[in-house]
């Protein structure tokens, strides 16, 4: 038997190499593609939950808005006081009698109000006490 020469051994060297350079490149190749379609995936979920995040931030603003438009208008709205009753005949009459510096008993007997309508009647009717009263 004869023993290949040296030029038939470099050359099938460099096939071999050539044939394992070859497959570690294909098992890279497909290893960096299958992270690239994890990293794709992963950023596309991303970017879903931030479109729903955003949806869910439009809604908030469009109902906050129709808040604020809804405020606007009650505050563009004339407003327009509740016709205050007029006060019944006794409350004029107690409010002439404190006035004229009647007491808490007279304005109860003569006009029929409570103990406590007497003496809001003579603290808001009645003469002012000159020690109470206060230059502006």
């Amino acid at each position: 038997m004869t023993l290949p020469s040296v030029e038939f051994l470099l050359i099938a060297g460099r096939a071999v190499f050539l044939v394992f350079s070859f497959i570690v490149a294909s098992i890279s190749f497909t290893a960096w593609r299958r992270a690239t379609q994890r990293q794709t995936a992963q950023l596309l979920s991303q970017t879903q939950l931030v479109l729903q995040r955003l949806a869910e931030l439009e809604a908030r603003v469009d109902g906050t808005r129709s808040a604020i438009a809804d405020l606007r208008e009650r505050l563009d709205r004339p407003a327009t006081p509740a016709a205050s009753p007029a006060p019944s005949p006794g409350y004029r009459i107690a409010i002439r009698l404190a006035r004229g510096g009647a007491s808490r008993e007279e304005l109860m007997s003569g006009c029929g109000l409570t103990l406590a309508e007497a003496e809001l009647v003579r603290r808001l009717h009645g003469p002012q006490a000159p020690e109470l009263r206060q230059v502006s």
